[in-house]
C-alpha cells in the first residue's frame, strides 16, 4: 500500500512541473510579442513661418498718446487783499467771459480811491493858483515891475503844479484799478474748476482761487520721436512745411471710440527733449458740444506714409527688458538672435526695422517668442 502511494506522488510532481513550464513559455512568447509591437515615438519637430526682408512703401495710421487741455485755460488769481465776501460760481459751472466769479471786501480799496480823488482836487487847486500867479507875473514883467527871475520862478511853479495833477490822476486810476480787482470776473468762456477758498477767508494777493477751462477749442499735446521728425523734415524740408501738409488728425478715447471732429496740427516745439528724445507737437480740435474736457487722456491718430522701409509683423519681435531683437535664420536653418531698432506703425500689427537687419535676410515671422538661440526652425 505504501509503495503505490509514493509512485502516485512522483507522477503528480512531474505533471505540475510540465504545466508550469508550458505557462512560462506562453508568458515569454506573449511578452516578446508585446515588446515587438510597441514602437518608439518619433521626435516632434516644429517649423516656424519665416519672412525674407524687403523694402516697400506703405501708408498706415500712427498713434501717439495725447493730453488734452483747453486752449483758453486760465488760472484765476487774486490781485488784491481782503476778506472774501461772495462766491458766485460752483465747481464745473459754465461761465461766459465777464461773469463775476468772486467778490472781495472792497472797503479798503474804496478808501484808497477816495483819498486819491481828494489829492487830485488839491493838486488841481494848486495848479489853478500857480496859473493865475504866472499870468499875473507875465503882465508885471512886461511893465518892468518885476524881474525876469520872478517870472521864470512862477512859470516853474505852474509846471510843477501840472505835474502834481498828472501824478494825482495816476493815483486815482491805480485806486480805481485796485477797486476793480475786488470783483473777480472770468476772462474767457469756459468751465470753472475746483473752487478753492470759502466765504470769509482772508485772501492774499497772488492767491490761487480756481481755474477756468476754455472749452470752445481744445488742444492735444503729443510727442513725435526724433526719427519721425527727421524723416518728415528730410521729406518736406522744414517744420513749417510739416504744419502745412500734415493730414487731419483723429482723436481716439481710452475706450477705443473716436471723436467725431477731426483736428489739425498747429505747432511743433523747435527743440528735441534731451531726456525723452522727442519733439512736442500740438493739435487743435473744435469742441462745439463741450464733449472734451481739460485733463482728459487719449491718443491722436494720423495716417503716415512710410517710404522704402522694411516691414515685419509684431509676432517677429521679441522684447527682453529694454532690448528688441529678431531671430535671423541662416542657411543651416538655425536661428540667431539679432538686436534691432524698430518703430511700430500704430496699427497693432506691424513695425518698421530701422537698423540691425538687411534686405534679403530671413527672419522668424511668427512665434519668435518661442524660439531659442541656435534652435532649428525649418525642417
Amino acid at each position: 500500500m505504501r509503495l503505490k502511494k509514493k509512485k502516485k506522488i512522483i507522477k503528480t510532481t512531474k505533471y505540475m512541473k510540465s504545466k508550469h513550464f508550458v505557462l512560462f513559455v506562453l508568458f515569454a512568447l506573449s511578452l516578446c510579442t508585446f515588446v515587438g509591437c510597441v514602437k518608439e515615438p518619433e521626435a516632434q519637430h516644429t517649423s516656424y513661418e519665416t519672412l525674407t526682408l524687403s523694402r516697400e512703401t506703405v501708408t498706415a495710421p500712427v498713434s501717439w498718446s495725447a493730453a488734452i487741455r483747453g486752449t483758453g485755460d486760465v488760472s484765476i488769481v487774486s490781485r488784491c487783499e481782503g476778506t472774501l465776501d461772495e462766491i458766485r460760481v460752483k465747481d464745473g459751472q459754465r461761465v461766459k467771459k465777464g461773469d463775476v466769479l468772486f467778490v472781495i471786501d472792497s472797503r479798503n480799496a474804496q478808501n484808497v480811491l477816495a483819498h486819491a480823488r481828494a489829492d487830485l482836487q488839491t493838486a488841481i487847486a494848486y495848479r489853478e493858483n500857480a496859473r493865475l500867479e504866472a499870468e499875473s507875473n507875465k503882465d508885471l514883467a512886461a511893465q518892468g515891475i518885476i524881474s525876469d527871475y520872478l517870472l521864470k520862478r512862477s512859470l516853474n511853479d505852474l509846471q510843477s503844479a501840472e505835474a502834481q495833477v498828472a501824478q494825482a490822476n495816476v493815483a486815482v486810476r491805480d485806486a480805481e484799478l485796485l477797486l476793480s480787482y475786488c470783483t473777480i470776473k472770468s476772462p474767457v468762456d469756459g468751465l470753472v474748476g475746483n473752487v478753492l477758498p470759502h466765504v470769509g477767508d482772508v485772501i492774499a494777493e497772488g492767491m490761487m482761487l480756481t481755474r477756468v477751462a476754455g472749452v470752445s477749442e481744445m488742444e492735444a499735446s503729443f510727442s513725435l520721436t526724433e526719427s519721425q521728425i527727421h524723416a518728415l523734415v528730410s521729406e518736406l524740408g522744414s517744420l513749417e512745411e510739416i504744419l502745412k501738409v500734415a493730414p487731419p488728425l483723429t482723436l481716439r478715447f481710452k475706450d477705443g471710440s473716436e471723436y467725431e471732429h477731426q483736428g489739425h496740427v498747429t505747432s511743433l516745439s523747435g527743440m528735441v527733449d534731451r531726456q525723452t528724445g522727442s519733439v512736442t507737437c500740438y493739435a487743435t480740435f473744435p469742441n462745439p458740444q463741450g464733449e472734451l474736457f481739460s485733463g482728459m487722456q487719449g491718443s491722436v491718430v494720423m495716417p503716415v506714409e512710410w517710404a522704402d522701409v522694411m516691414l515685419v509683423p509684431l509676432t517677429a519681435i521679441v522684447r527682453i527688458q529694454n532690448k528688441v531683437l529678431v531671430y535671423k535664420v541662416g542657411a543651416d536653418s538655425l536661428a540667431t538672435g539679432a538686436l534691432v531698432e524698430i518703430e511700430e506703425l500704430g496699427d497693432g500689427e506691424r513695425a518698421v526695422i530701422l537698423s540691425g537687419a538687411e534686405v534679403g535676410e530671413t527672419i522668424v515671422a511668427k512665434g519668435a517668442a518661442n524660439v531659442h538661440e541656435h534652435d532649428r526652425v525649418i525642417w
